[in-house]
């Protein structure tokens, strides 16, 4: 960001925000349309790894038909946090509900870290931990995962273990995403159990556990320095109304309840939350169907020569591209209404990212890399 500090109300703004770089969103469904002069309804939006088939049917249903919209919300979150406690098994004092698992990860940082502390962060990973730190005033100590391209696919992106016990005297807390975003791939409980030690506050976020069934929140309420974050953006097809959660040590349940904006989350993303508990075996469905989907969709890529894809957890696929760059393909893909996450940061190189979409999303997204492999460099 750049401004005239002299002549501007923004030199009263930290110099440091203004130097930050924003964290990079993606544009809705409409918006790309009309950029590509083409309906809404043939954009395949493979970017953002939301859920396609979206939220349980009676949500709509309900929202309609809300009577408490001019009624602020049970500041206290009794009602939500009892029914977290049922799907989590973690008591409820454990549980502080936001709005999306973002601010609850803004709420963290900004509690444990003065200006200039500092954050341990795992690239490539989720973008909000760094970017939270930093707006929180803190430093950025960044350990980055290990990817040797002599390896197989599936020991890439590990942690380097070693790098964080060398970082964390330093460091106050650390960011562990499982399945991790963008690679997919799991937090060993051994690796777990090396963060824990380092007496860190290890935050483990698990946005997309419900596609991968291997979840470390019961362990919380026994390591006073776990906390693990859950959403409803992704299974339950919440991602629009901000769903979100984490489990933490109750003393520092009660900091975020203390700290946090009383009246979140709000009426709407209560209530629907509430109704995706409640229905969860018929929404584990869609979950079900896009694992399926991700197997199929990965077996096809790997026969692709030119990409080479990685194993996943979650319900997308990290592919890198050879023979052309990954903003070339990420545009070949876009005029053809598909949709993808391109990355060009140091370990993801011409990388893409593949949200796993309906099956008829598949097959465009096959047919496509397939026709476009045949034309390389035309």
């Amino acid at each position: 960001m750049t401004a005239d500090l002299t002549s501007s109300i923004l030199r009263l703004v930290r110099p440091d925000i203004l130097a930050m770089i924003g964290y990079e969103p993606i544009e809705p469904a409409d918006v790309l349309a009309e950029r590509l002069g083409i309906p809404e309804g043939d954009v395949a939006k493979l970017d953002g790894n939301e859920n396609p088939y979206g939220p349980p049917a009676r949500v709509y249903e309900t929202l309609g038909k809300l009577d408490t919209y001019n009624r602020y919300p049970d500041p206290s979150q009794r009602a939500l946090r009892a029914a977290l406690s049922e799907y989590v098994g973690v008591p409820p004092e454990h549980i502080v509900a936001g709005h999306g698992s973002d601010e609850i990860i803004d709420l963290l940082l900004r509690a444990l870290l003065a200006p200039g502390e500092a954050a341990i962060d795992c690239p490539p990973t989720f973008g909000m931990y760094a970017f939270s730190t930093r707006v929180a005033g803190g430093r950025v100590i960044d350990v980055p995962r290990i990817d040797d391209h002599s390896l197989p696919p599936r020991a890439s992106f590990s942690l380097d273990i070693d790098g964080i016990r060398a970082a964390a005297p330093g460091a106050k807390v650390i960011s562990i995403a499982s399945p991790n975003n963008p690679t997919g791939n799991l937090l060993a409980r051994a690796e777990l159990d090396a963060l824990l030690a380092t007496e860190l506050l290890v935050v483990v976020d698990e946005a997309y556990v419900e596609f991968a069934g291997e979840s470390y929140v019961t362990l919380v309420p026994e390591h006073e320095n776990l906390v693990v974050l859950r959403t409803f953006s992704k299974w339950a097809g919440l991602a629009g109304l901000r769903a979100g959660y984490g489990i933490l040590p109750r003393p520092l349940a009660d900091v975020l309840m203390h700290i946090k904006q009383p009246y979140t989350p709000n009426v709407a993303a209560e209530a629907a939350m509430l109704i995706a508990l409640e229905g969860r075996g018929e929404q584990m469905k869609t979950v079900q169907a896009l694992v399926g989907e991700r197997e199929r969709l990965a077996k096809a890529l790997r026969q692709l020569e030119w990409l080479r894809v990685y194993p996943s957890e979650a319900n997308f696929l990290l592919c890198r591209v050879s023979g052309m760059e990954g903003r070339e393909l990420k545009e070949r893909l876009a005029k053809r209404g598909l949709f993808v996450r391109y990355f060009d940061t140091p370990l993801l190189q011409d990388c893409i990212r593949i949200s796993v979409g309906l099956p008829e999303q598949t097959d465009r997204v096959i047919d496509a890399l397939t026709n476009i492999g045949g034309d390389r460099g035309s």
